[in-house]
């Protein structure tokens, strides 16, 4: 049994403290808005319906205070959109310890915003940060104290942040998810995340129906022909780049996800009919403020992007939605992304990168 911190209020963090609780580790929960967190504090549960059926599940410990979250935890969990990233690291970073493991499923290169900020806070604990490709469930909240659960990863490719401490990090995390699958480091985790793949063109080229309807599905009529071919030109080049930094299969290619034999993608088999079948995806999405446009578009995006310019590598589609994104959002995305540019790192060499992604800040 391990001690978990939960941190956040989205879809994710309310599955994540249901899984730990239910597979027996003590859980401490944190949402910083009090009032939507209010009905889990008074009850300590949390409704969950999955495959196994409804039932409610018991927190350990739902709580308002950051502090006391952190300090408990073995592993801390992050289950948040990218765009949290900056400000939760900037918070927890005085309060982390050494020997600590925080997860961020997905990153999109987050773990190095969290390192940086735990230097910067001026903490020098020796704290191992991990990312994965995707969210370990695909889960909608149906309530302030309810889930649906359509599906639980089975396959989490996994870089630990820095390099030297992956033995010890991963033997936490397998204890929370056995579906764990180490990958040679935290950039080539974050080249894992099925986000800036799946949800650019599907929000995009569904912007007028998206613009035009009270909810639309882009899983269900939004995925057509066309959009899945530009999906996987997309996600070709991001397999490009992973090989052009030497990175090795398995890259999880997100046709497997629609794919109904061979390789199993990380939700494993019909996880894309399980998704559509629950209708919970049939939604409202604002262009300009859905975190498919500002996490996945234009932090995820512009992450490939930035990387395929530092290698030399032609990505036409990624860098042709990136910028039809960035038209119409009003604003350049590569410019306010999350690219090796804004973070410091565009001057590094290969081997420079090497050395830091195994040694640290």
């Amino acid at each position: 049994m391990m001690k978990v911190a939960v941190l956040g209020g989205g879809h994710g963090c309310y599955a994540a403290a249901a899984e730990m609780t239910e597979r027996g580790h003590k859980v401490w929960f944190w949402r910083r808005d009090a009032a939507a967190f209010g009905p889990v504090v008074a009850t300590k549960r949390i409704a969950i319906t999955d495959f196994r059926g409804h039932r409610e599940v018991e927190i350990h410990r739902p709580t308002h205070s950051l502090e006391e979250a952190v300090s408990e935890a073995d592993l801390v969990l992050t289950p948040l959109p990218a765009t949290a990233q900056e400000d939760i690291a900037r918070a927890i970073a005085p309060l982390l310890r050494s020997g600590q493991v925080v997860f961020l499923p997905p990153g999109t290169f987050g773990s190095y915003i969290f390192a940086r900020a735990l230097r910067e806070s001026g903490n020098h604990a020796d704290v191992a940060f991990a990312e994965t490709g995707t969210l370990p469930n695909l889960v909608r909240k149906h309530g302030a104290a309810a889930i649906v659960v359509s599906g639980y990863g089975k396959h989490l490719p996994t870089g630990i942040f820095p390099g030297r401490l992956r033995d010890s990090a991963l033997n936490v995390l397998r204890a929370a998810y056995p579906g764990i699958e180490p990958v040679e480091d935290v950039l080539s985790a974050a080249l894992m995340n099925a986000g800036p793949i799946i949800h650019p063109p599907l929000i995009l080229m569904n912007a007028g129906p998206l613009e035009h309807f009270p909810t639309w599905d882009i899983h269900n009529e939004g995925t057509q022909p066309s959009i899945r071919r530009v999906t996987d030109t997309l996600d070709d080049e991001r397999i490009l780049v992973r090989e052009a930094l030497g990175y090795g299969p398995p890259h999880f290619p997100l046709r497997d996800h629609y794919a109904k034999d061979g390789a199993e993608w990380m939700y494993g088999r019909a996880a894309h009919e399980k998704l559509t079948a629950s209708g919970d995806w049939r939604e409202s999405i604002d262009l300009s403020g859905h975190r498919y446009m500002l996490e996945d578009t234009k932090l995820g995006l512009s992450l490939i992007v930035s990387v395929s310019r530092w290698i030399g590598a032609g990505v036409p589609v990624a860098q042709g939605l990136l910028s039809i994104a960035s038209a119409v959002a009003g604003q350049d995305f590569y410019r306010t992304g999350r690219t090796f540019e804004s973070l410091g790192l565009a001057g590094l060499t290969r081997r420079e990168m090497v050395e830091l992604l195994e040694t640290g800040i």
